[in-house]
């Protein structure tokens, strides 16, 4: 019995997303949506993200010596067994920044 419900909702969807006729309001929808996700690509593509230049790196670590800070523990969710900085560099040059200091200050990567 629980097949037969689920084929008929599967049906039921096949039905609403092919319509009767013209398109629908949510082929509408889906249309609008594509342009405005292609319209956000473009603005996304066009401000390119970089990590900082090594000279303000390293200037960034040797600030943060001289104030004697000490990198906290790793609280993020992008840090995987195996990365180096340079793999949080795609997510944030705080992140990339933050993973420099830390690997200087203790010789090793986040754990």
């Amino acid at each position: 019995m629980k097949r037969v419900w689920t084929v008929a909702i599967a049906l039921a969807g096949v039905a609403s997303v092919l319509g009767a006729g013209g398109p629908s309001e949510g082929q509408q929808q889906s249309e609008e949506m594509k342009r405005m996700q292609e319209q956000l690509n473009e603005q996304v593509m066009q401000a390119p993200f970089s990590v900082p230049d090594e000279s303000r790196v390293k200037a960034y670590i040797a600030e943060q010596q001289k104030l004697g800070v000490v990198p906290p523990p790793y609280t993020g969710r992008y840090w995987r067994p195996g990365y180096t900085c340079y793999n949080l560099a795609r997510y944030s040059s705080g992140e990339y920044l933050a993973c420099r200091h830390y690997h200087h200050h203790y010789g090793y990567y986040y754990r």
